[in-house]
């Protein structure tokens, strides 16, 4: 008996194809078959003639050849959603995957995207210009070329398979995907439009995986005998061909089911599974975006794109919502179009050069110059975000807090979309190990109360004795120059690695006691000290160097370097112990009120490093790949003292003002 004889049950299963209409064949058995296009007539002459539909005759025959029913379409309801702005007009019926493309990019890739903010950026996977409006029509302009934009599809469709994978192919897809329009920079013979998802990227990928294509089938897949579609297989297509591929497959699968069965035969059973996955995965239902009425009609539609991203951020609460920073990333760019689209950035190549400098997805050489910045200096573009999302205007704040959704617009409501766009300076070029602990020192918090307060602006500081002008400036005691400072030296601490999240052993490795603040704090802290912003000028020009950091002597009272070579977390050790102590020692405290704030501080540290030991357990119990939970006997004591600690320290604190998450 062959070894194929013993299967599973499991294994023995077949998969059923689920039927999506009423089509069968003479046995009785739903079979798919792609309308002629005589059938589609119709359904294009109605699209055309509808008011509520501002798409161009290419785009609609596109929608109509994709259609499963494309007679469904004649007579079909214009479904309108409400954004902030105005209304999208929506279609929803049956599409076939094989006509759909991906989106270009994937909103939940945009925090681990590279982008040519990074004057080091280099060709490779660089995140694509931001889409911009048709003059006359509903659909998204990528300015990219083709080829960018085929690159950049296979790879958002390979990260979204791995952050987000679905289960497609022994069942159908349920959920619809959104879609919208779009165009390209055309060269000859490649397609003008496309429709894309703009939600639902997972499910599409999954679908994509799903169907055999053979041998011979697309242009560029002659040496294998299936081929691993990718996106950029179909985008390349004319409408046609890409038509005739839906034919090809659909028959193929039921040809292949058409055969007898080979009972018990493994190969046998699996390729019959495949056949059917490949018809479950080959529909999809759709919602496709048709149409935009704004509110004030004199915009047309300018404010299109970002009506499109709105509905988006919207419908990403199901199943797998976006990763925090992925939603910050989207946010951000949201409140950056906002802020263009109404004019808050001034007007003309001013207006432009902001907008592209912050969104930081093309190249900014332009804008940075516009501005009057040093293109080559990162940090200066990172200090330009900081200043413009901690403006204060009654119009600027009303038009963040709608983008975030609150109530009151707090500081910690803008240090996320300022952690996103600020780290696009350093996304190609920072080692990833650094980038990450950069990232999470900042998202603690990089921003202090000073920068929303008072007016400053970004100057180009682009040469040491710009930087030392602008010491001396803050030693005399200008704002201005303070906070700038303090920004261009925070940049500089956080992405050398020389200030980073409160470590669980930084007391230990520092002697004494650590300040645990945020990144903020720990820089505003050290503005208050003459050391301290020499400390910040000298980072600001050594790491433009790529020097290593020096450190404050206070018996000499000037910068030494350290010859031990102090790693990173070191001299962020002694950093947090200098914004606590000061850089000459700690001071004697003596009233009742600097008693009870050592004492708060000391409960504080206390906690940080019990979180910190936790974090350890959790590192260790990873690496180990320990699955089993911890025994209730041998953690419960410790539950309910951090609940009682939670209920004590509740009851002398303030409530926690509303607005706040």
């Amino acid at each position: 008996m062959s070894a194929n004889s013993f299967l599973d049950r499991d294994e023995l299963r077949e998969i059923p194809v689920i039927p999506v209409n009423g089509s069968r064949n003479a046995d009785g058995v739903f079979e798919h078959r792609v309308p002629p296009l005589s059938q589609t007539t119709k359904a294009q002459n109605y699209l055309l003639g509808h008011d509520e539909i501002h798409l161009p005759e290419d785009v609609i025959r596109r929608l109509v050849y994709g259609a499963v029913e494309p007679y469904g379409l004649q007579g079909i309801r214009v479904e309108r959603h409400r954004v902030e702005s105005g209304w999208l007009a929506v279609l929803t019926y049956r599409a076939y995957s094989l006509m759909v493309s991906m989106a270009v990019e994937n909103d939940r890739l945009l925090n681990v995207a590279h982008y040519a903010a990074d004057p080091k950026a280099a060709g490779g996977n660089l995140a694509l210009a931001m889409p911009q409006p048709h003059p006359e029509h509903a659909v998204l302009v990528h300015a990219g070329e083709f080829e960018t934009v085929l690159r950049s599809v296979d790879w958002a469709a390979r990260g979204v398979k791995r952050v987000n994978p679905q289960d497609v192919g022994e069942r159908l897809v349920e959920r619809p995907l959104m879609l919208v329009p779009a165009t390209f920079q055309s060269t000859a013979g490649e397609p003008q439009y496309d429709v894309t998802s703009v939600d639902g990227n997972g499910r599409l990928a999954a679908c994509l995986s799903c169907i055999t294509v053979e041998r011979g089938w697309l242009e560029d897949s002659r040496q294998r005998e299936h081929v691993d579609l990718l996106p950029s297989h179909l985008m390349k297509l004319p409408l046609q061909e890409r038509r005739e591929l839906v034919r090809k497959v659909a028959k193929a699968a039921h040809k292949r089911l058409a055969q007898p069965p080979v009972d018990g035969d493994r190969a046998d059973i699996l390729s019959r599974n495949r056949a059917a996955k490949t018809l479950n995965a080959l529909t999809i239902p759709v919602q496709v975006i048709v149409g935009y009425l704004d509110d004030e009609p004199e915009r047309a539609m300018q404010r299109f794109p970002t009506a499109v991203r709105a509905l988006l951020m919207r419908m990403n609460v199901g199943v797998k919502p976006f990763a925090d920073g992925a939603k910050n990333a989207v946010t951000a760019e949201e409140i950056v179009a906002g802020l263009h689209d109404e004019n808050l950035f001034g007007a003309g190549q001013i207006a432009a050069a902001y907008r592209d400098v912050l969104v930081g997805r093309g190249d900014v050489t332009a804008g940075m110059r516009e501005l009057g910045l040093d293109p080559s200096l990162p940090d200066l573009r990172f200090a330009a975000v900081v200043q413009q999302l901690t403006r204060k205007e009654p119009q600027f704040n009303a038009l963040v807090r709608s983008k975030l959704h609150q109530a009151k617009l707090l500081l910690a409501h803008r240090n996320g979309p300022v952690v996103e766009l600020g780290l696009r300076s350093y996304s190609a070029s920072a080692e990833q190990k650094l980038f990450s602990s950069a990232r999470k020192a900042l998202e603690t918090g990089c921003l202090w109360q000073d920068l929303v307060d008072e007016e400053w602006a970004v100057e180009n500081i682009d040469t040491n004795d710009a930087v030392d002008d602008l010491l001396a400036r803050a030693d005399a005691g200008s704002r201005q120059a303070a906070l700038l400072l303090g920004t261009l030296g925070m940049v500089a601490l956080v992405m050398s690695g020389h200030l980073l999240a409160a470590a669980g052993s930084a007391e230990e490795t520092a002697g004494t006691t650590i300040d645990r603040s945020n990144v903020g704090q720990i820089i505003k802290k050290l503005l208050e000290h003459g050391a301290g912003r020499s400390l910040l000028a000298d980072a600001i020009k050594r790491t433009r160097a790529n020097q290593p950091l020096r450190w404050w002597d206070d018996e000499t009272g000037r910068l030494v370097s350290q010859t031990d070579k102090w790693k990173g977390s070191t001299y962020a050790a002694y950093l947090r112990a200098a914004a606590r102590h000061g850089f000459g020692g700690k001071a004697v405290s003596g009233t009742p009120v600097e008693k009870e704030a050592d004492a708060l501080t000391r409960f504080q540290e206390d906690v940080g490093s019990s979180a910190g030991r936790l974090l350890d357990l959790i590192d260790l119990r990873e690496e180990h790949g320990t699955l089993d939970l911890l025994p209730w006997t041998e953690v419960e004591a410790t539950i309910n003292q951090l609940g009682e600690m939670n209920e004590d320290l509740r009851e002398i604190s303030e409530k926690k003002p509303r607005g706040l998450r």
